[in-house]
C-alpha cells in the first residue's frame, strides 16, 4: 500500500505538523478532543499503569506520580534525573499500524533546567524490530510554563507496531501530563491515482524517469548507458503535475513531517545535468529527507568533501554512518558530493547548502549518500535546490573542475595572484611554514630558522611592538591569534584560573546567540580552580564585526602586525539565533561570518587566516589551519592539548589522515591558487614523530606549506629535521603556490603512489607505500620518497 510514497501533488489538506520551537502555543481543538486516545492512562489519573519503568543510561533518576501542578485532572508524571546523558519512559502495549496511516501525537510538557524532553513514537517491525527510537518527535528544553508539543506522522513502510514514548537528555526536572495519540486518517485516501506510473523527461546527453509508486528517479546517461537510481522514498506523490518535455512539475508530501510543497525537475540543454528545486510549506521541526539515497553498487566509491577531501568505498565495512553539515568547516567545505563507479559518476551540486546537510547510511550492506533540508527557523522555508551531474569520465577530478568551472562563472573563485594585487604581503605567505611558539624570544628563534634555511616563515604567535618591527624587517610574516566568538560569564572570572584576553565577555549576555528554547548557545568550555568546567556562550555573528573594529585597529596603532588569524569563523557552523535584538537565518549567519573576514582582509588590509576551511570564506581570506587535517581523523583533542608530542599513533590518524588509501586533494584541485591550505594546530608536522615524513610527502603532493610547533628546547634537539621538513614540505607550495592543480592520479591500486599537476607545469610523484615504484621514465622511487618534474 505504501509504495505509494513519493513525491507529492499539492493538495487541499491543512499542514498539520505544529513545531515546538515556534514560540506560539497550539491548543488542541474539539475535533482533537473527540477522537480516541490510542494512550492508555496518558493523563497519569491512575498512577504508572500501561507505562514501563523508568530508565536511564546513567542508572539514576526517578519517574513518579505528583498532584500538585498538573495540568489538568489530579495528577501528572514527574521525572527528576540529574546526569547528562538520555532517559525514558516507554508505554507498555505497542500498537499495531499499517503503513500510510496517520496519527497525531500531543501532549503537555513543564522542564526546568538544562536538559530536554522528547515525545515521540518508537517504530518496530515484523520481527520485533526497532526501525527508529524516536519518530514523529516533539522536543523541548526549558520553559516558563505548561507547553503544548504535537506532531502529525505517517506510519512508514515496514512499520507494523508504535510505542509511544517520553525521552529526554541531560539534567532536569520534567512533568507531563494529557498524553494523546489518535488516528487521523491515512495517505492512500488521500492520492489521486496517476495517469501514469512513471513520467520520463530528456536530453540528447540525460534522461531522468521519475517512478510515482515509490518516489525514486532513475537517471540514464546516454552517452555511456550507465543508470543510476535512488531508493524507495517515504515522501509521497498524490497525483501528477505538468510535464513538458525537458521539465516535470509534481507536487509532494513529506510523511515524517507532513510538509507539503511543490517541485520542479529540469534537464540543461546540451547538458549531462538535471536540476531540481523543491519549495515547502508550512512549519517543520526537523528536517526533511528528500530525494532518497542513490543505490550505490560493489566497486563504487564516495566522493566527500570534507576537508581536503576523502573517498570511501561503498563495500568498506569499517566504515560507519555518518552525517555531514554543508554550513561550516567541519561538515563537507565545498557544497557537492558524488559517487563514482570507476571512471564514470554522479556528482551532487547543492546550490542552496545554508540549511542542507548530508547523510551517509548504510543500505544492504553498501555505504551510500543523500541531501537533507534541514529546516530554517521551524519552517521548511525558502526554495530548495541542487543540480545532479552524471560524469561520463575523469571520475573525482573530473566533478572538481565542473564545479571550479560553476564558482568561476559565480565569481567566488578569487586568486591568490588577484589577492597579492591588494596585499602584497601576500607573497610572504605563499611557501611559508606556519609556526606556532610560545616562547618570548621570536626574533632569535627566527634568525636561528632563517640562518637553517627557513626562509619563509609565517610567525603565528603574537608579540610586543619591538619584536613586531624587528621580524617585519626580517621578512617575517607576523600573525596572531585572535577570535569572535567567546564571551565567559564575568560571575564566573573569580571561579577561572586565567582569563583569555580575546573573549568579548563585555557582550555578556546581550550579545549572545539564543537558540529556538530561548537559551543561550555553549561554547568553548574551560576548566575552573574546582575543576568544573565553565562554558563561554557564543557571540552571535552579527555582533563580531563590531568587536573586530572596537579591537583590531586600536591594536594595529602599536603591534605592527601584517597578518590574522581568526579561529572559529570559518570552523562552527552558521547558526540560527532567536534574539529579537539581532535575529540571524543560517543564510544571514554565513553573510555576517563573511563580514568579519572581510573587514579584517580587506578593511584592516591583513593577510587572513581561519580555522579548519569552508568555499564561502574563499574570496575573504587567504589561508585555512586546518584543511589538511580531516576533521573526524585528527590527532585526538588536538584542540587542547597542542604542544603534546604524541609518540603512540592512533589507528584512526594512521590510516585516514596519513594513510594513502583514503584521502584526497578535492580542495585543492578547486582552490589550490586560492587559499593556503594547512594542518591543523594540534595536528602538525611534528606531533606524531613516527608519521613527520608522511605529513611532509603530503605538503609536497597538494603543494601545501607545512606547520611546526615547538619550543625553543624541541628545537635545538630537531632543527636539522625541522629544515628538511621545510624543503620537503614548503618547495612546491612555493613554486606551484599561486598555480590551479590541474589533476590527481592514482599510479598504483592500492594507491601507495600518487600524482599531482600544477599549471605551471610541475609534477609531483609520492610513494608512500613499502616497496620501491619504477616510472614511466625509469626513475626508481623509493619508499616514502617523492620527485618533482618540470613541463616543458
Amino acid at each position: 500500500m505504501l509504495r505509494a510514497l513519493s513525491l507529492v501533488l499539492l493538495f487541499s489538506m491543512p499542514f498539520f505538523c505544529e513545531s515546538t520551537l515556534c514560540f506560539a502555543q497550539h491548543v488542541p481543538s474539539k475535533t482533537d478532543a473527540s477522537k480516541t486516545n490510542l494512550i492508555l492512562n496518558g493523563s497519569f489519573e491512575v498512577d504508572t499503569t500501561a507505562w514501563r519503568l523508568f530508565w536511564s543510561r546513567s542508572g539514576t533518576g526517578s519517574a513518579s506520580i505528583v498532584d500538585s501542578d498538573v495540568h489538568s485532572g489530579t495528577h501528572a508524571l514527574q521525572v527528576h534525573h540529574a546526569a547528562e546523558n538520555d532517559w525514558s519512559v516507554d508505554a507498555v502495549e505497542p500498537l499495531s499500524v499499517t503503513p500510510g496511516e496517520i496519527y497525531q501525537l500531543s501532549g503537555w510538557v513543564k522542564v526546568q533546567g538544562s536538559g530536554s524532553v522528547t515525545l515521540a513514537v518508537a517504530l518496530r517491525n515484523e520481527h520485533d524490530e526497532v526501525l527508529d527510537w524516536s519518530y514523529g518527535r516533539q522536543a523541548s528544553k526549558a520553559t516558563e510554563s505548561w507547553k503544548y508539543l504535537v506532531s502529525r506522522f505517517v506510519v512508514p513502510r515496514g512499520a507494523t507496531t508504535i510505542v509511544p514514548r517520553m525521552m529526554g537528555v541531560g539534567s532536569a526536572e520534567v512533568t507531563v501530563d494529557d498524553l494523546r495519540l489518535v488516528a487521523d486518517g491515512d495517505v492512500p485516501a488521500l492520492r489521486e491515482p496517476p495517469t501514469d506510473d512513471v513520467w520520463t523527461i530528456r536530453n540528447d546527453r540525460v534522461e531522468i524517469a521519475v517512478h510515482f509508486a515509490d518516489a525514486s528517479f532513475r537517471m540514464l546517461n546516454r552517452h555511456t548507458g550507465r543508470v543510476w537510481r535512488t531508493m524507495p522514498s517515504e515522501t509521497v506523490v498524490l497525483t501528477a503535475g505538468q510535464q513538458l518535455s525537458q521539465s516535470l512539475r509534481l507536487n509532494w508530501l513529506d510523511t515524517r513531517t507532513l510538509v507539503q510543497g511543490t517541485m520542479t525537475i529540469g534537464v540543461v540543454a546540451d547538458s549531462p545535468e538535471v536540476k531540481m528545486t523543491l519549495h515547502g510549506e508550512g512549519g517543520v521541526s526537523e528536517s526533511v529527507a528528500y530525494p532518497s539515497a542513490l543505490q550505490t553498487e560493489s566497486g563504487m566509491n564516495l566522493i566527500l568533501p570534507v576537508n581536503e577531501g576523502i573517498s570511501y568505498p561503498v563495500d568498506d565495512d569499517t566504515i560507519d554512518p555518518m552525517q555531514f553539515i554543508l554550513y561550516g568547516g567541519h561538515g563537507l567545505c565545498m557544497s557537492w558530493y558524488g559517487v563514482t563507479a570507476g571512471d564514470e559518476g554522479v556528482m551532487t551540486i547543492v546550490d542552496t547548502p545554508d540549511d542542507a546537510s548530508v547523510r551517509v547510511p548504510r543500505v544492504d550492506g553498501r555505504l551510500t549518500v543523500a541531501p537533507i533540508w534541514d529546516a530554517q527557523k521551524t519552517h521548511f522555508g525558502s526554495d530548495r535546490q541542487w543540480t545532479y551531474v552524471l560524469v561520463d569520465e575523469g571520475g573525482y577530478v573530473a566533478m572538481c573542475k565542473r564545479f571550479r568551472r560553476l564558482r568561476t562563472e559565480q565569481g567566488w573563485l578569487k586568486t591568490l595572484s588577484q589577492k597579492r594585487a591588494e596585499n602584497s604581503d601576500v607573497d610572504m605567505l605563499v611557501g611559508a611554514v606556519n609556526v606556532w611558539c610560545w616562547d618570548h624570544d621570536s626574533v632569535g628563534i627566527c634568525q636561528r630558522l632563517m640562518a637553517a634555511g627557513i626562509d619563509r616563515i609565517l610567525w603565528s604567535h603574537r608579540g610586543t611592538p619591538e619584536s613586531l618591527e624587528e621580524l617585519n624587517e626580517m621578512g617575517v610574516l607576523t600573525s596572531r591569534y585572535d577570535i569572535f566568538q567567546d564571551a565567559m560569564n564575568p560571575a564566573n572570572f573569580s571561579k577561572l584560573n586565567g582569563l583569555h584576553p580575546d573573549w568579548t565577555s563585555e557582550g555578556w549576555p546581550h550579545d549572545l546567540m539564543i537558540d529556538g528554547a530561548g537559551q543561550w548557545i555553549r561554547g568553548w568550555g574551560v576548566t575552573g580552580k574546582d575543576g568544573s568546567m565553565y562554558p563561554c556562550g557564543v557571540l552571535c555573528d552579527a555582533r563580531a564585526v563590531k568587536y573586530a573594529k572596537q579591537r583590531i585597529p586600536a591594536e594595529l596603532l602599536t603591534h605592527p602586525y601584517h597578518s590574522r588569524f581568526i579561529d572559529t569563523t570559518t570552523a562552527s557552523p552558521w547558526r540560527e539565533c532567536y534574539d529579537e535584538r539581532h535575529p540571524l537565518t543560517r543564510s544571514e549567519s554565513r553573510q555576517a561570518k563573511m563580514e568579519l573576514l572581510q573587514y579584517i582582509s580587506e578593511g584592516c588590509h591583513l593577510v587572513t587566516g581561519s580555522e579548519t576551511g569552508h568555499e564561502a570564506a574563499v574570496p575573504y581570506v587567504h589561508y585555512f589551519e586546518g584543511m589538511l587535517s580531516l576533521g573526524p581523523y585528527r590527532v585526538p583533542d588536538s584542540g587542547r592539548n597542542m604542544q603534546n608530542i604524541v609518540t603512540e599513533v592512533p589507528p584512526r590518524v594512521a590510516k585516514f589522515q596519513t594513510g594513502h588509501f583514503y584521502r584526497l586533494p578535492l580542495w585543492e584541485l578547486v582552490y589550490h591558487d586560492c587559499v593556503v591550505a594547512q594542518w591543523y594546530w594540534g595536528d602538525y608536522n611534528n606531533k606524531l614523530p613516527s608519521l613527520w615524513t608522511r605529513r611532509d610527502l603530503w605538503n609536497a603532493l597538494y603543494g601545501t606549506p607545512p606547520m611546526f610547533m615547538f619550543n625553543a628546547k624541541l628545537l635545538d634537539q630537531k632543527i636539522d629535521r625541522f629544515v628538511e621538513s621545510y624543503h620537503t614540505a614548503a618547495t612546491v607550495a612555493r613554486s606551484a603556490g599561486y598555480s590551479e592543480m590541474l589533476s590527481h592520479e592514482w599510479l598504483t591500486e592500492d594507491h601507495a603512489v600518487q600524482q599531482t599537476r600544477f599549471a605551471n607545469g610541475e609534477t609531483v610523484t609520492v610513494n608512500f607505500g613499502d616497496t620501491a615504484f619504477t616510472m614511466d621514465d625509469g626513475t626508481l622511487l623509493e619508499p616514502l620518497s617523492h620527485v618533482v618534474s618540470k613541463g616543458p
